[in-house]
């Protein structure tokens, strides 16, 4: 089976390279945003607009209510699902989006770790860092020391893992299901311009985000009165604009906290983008400008039908 990931960090022009796609031939684009697959955040997730849409299949894409927290186990079962479909249409699957651990998920399969208890996460996740930590010196040595002692976190994961399941957080981690890496022939790009040009885009995006409906979009959300723990009352801008809202923050205090916000989640894809990907996929590291995008389009294609890369390799 073939398919395509396109990725990168936010704003690098991930949408626009697999719409160019999309005019080459059959294809089906499906979301790997964590972001965009929630019905709440259609203009600060950068979500495709309605003649996107149009334009090619789109899968994944705001189908998850904002009540619910969206795993990268249950995105990757949707887009396994959405992959042999695709197949099944003769149209072959684009995975775009910039969530790393939905990537890897999908690809390499998860670690089978048994839902935690909720009393002992409650009773783990009320502990001050610092307890936490020493308790899990005493439970998981291993653990412990690797993580940073500040780590609130991945402390806490660790120290409920091994108390709910007797065992350490590592070993389930070394057993993955569900990957679908080894059965699938994929070709690959990551866009990774430089970083000045893609810090302008982020400033400039979000303060058209805010003109252009987020600010509704956000006053809706905070209407619902919905845990401020779930990941969109969380997803960038989220908080920002709720505080612009309530009057803690002016309009241009909004702009630049929401901006900077953008710049430090460009960053930290940056990084993951930078080591964790298999060594075969492509990086661009140019900005596209439209001619680049419709030249780069036709390099990918040509790929996906001639010199795939195979997941993992």
């Amino acid at each position: 089976m073939t398919a395509m990931v396109i990725a990168g960090p936010t704003a690098s022009g991930k949408s626009a390279l697999a719409l160019a796609l999309a005019r080459l031939g059959p294809v089906t684009i499906i979301n790997a945003d964590s972001a965009q697959v929630y019905a709440d955040l259609r203009v600060l997730s950068a979500r495709p607009d309605d003649a996107d849409m149009a334009a090619a299949p789109h899968r994944l894409f705001g189908h998850v209510d904002g009540a619910t927290a969206c795993s990268a186990a249950a995105w990757a079962a949707d887009a396994r699902a959405e992959i042999a479909a695709a197949h099944a249409a003769g149209r072959l699957p684009v995975l775009v989006g910039g969530t790393g651990l939905y990537l890897r998920t999908l690809i390499d399969g998860i670690a089978p770790v048994p839902d935690i208890d909720p009393d002992v996460r409650a009773a783990v996740r009320a502990l001050p860092v610092a307890d936490a930590h020493a308790a899990l010196a005493r439970e998981d040595p291993a653990a412990a020391a690797r993580l940073n002692p500040a780590d609130t976190a991945r402390i806490a994961r660790a120290l409920e893992v091994i108390r709910a399941t007797g065992r350490p957080l590592a070993a389930w981690q070394a057993e993955r299901v569900g990957g679908i890496g080894h059965r699938l022939a994929l070709s690959a790009a990551i866009l990774m311009p430089p970083r000045d040009w893609l810090y302008r885009r982020c400033d400039t995006r979000f303060a058209a985000m805010l003109d252009g409906g987020a600010r509704d979009e956000v006053a809706r959300l905070v209407a619902r009165g919905l845990d401020p723990a779930l990941p969109v009352m969380r997803a960038i801008g989220v908080p920002e604009i709720a505080a612009l809202l309530a009057g803690t923050l002016t309009r241009d205090d909004a702009i630049a906290a929401g901006s900077l916000a953008t710049r430090r989640y460009a960053k930290r894809q940056y990084t993951w983008f930078r080591h964790q990907p298999p060594p075969g996929w492509r990086r661009i590291e140019q900005p596209l400008d439209a001619a680049g995008i419709e030249a780069e389009a036709i390099k990918l294609y040509e790929t996906s039908l001639t010199r795939p890369n195979i997941a993992g390799s």
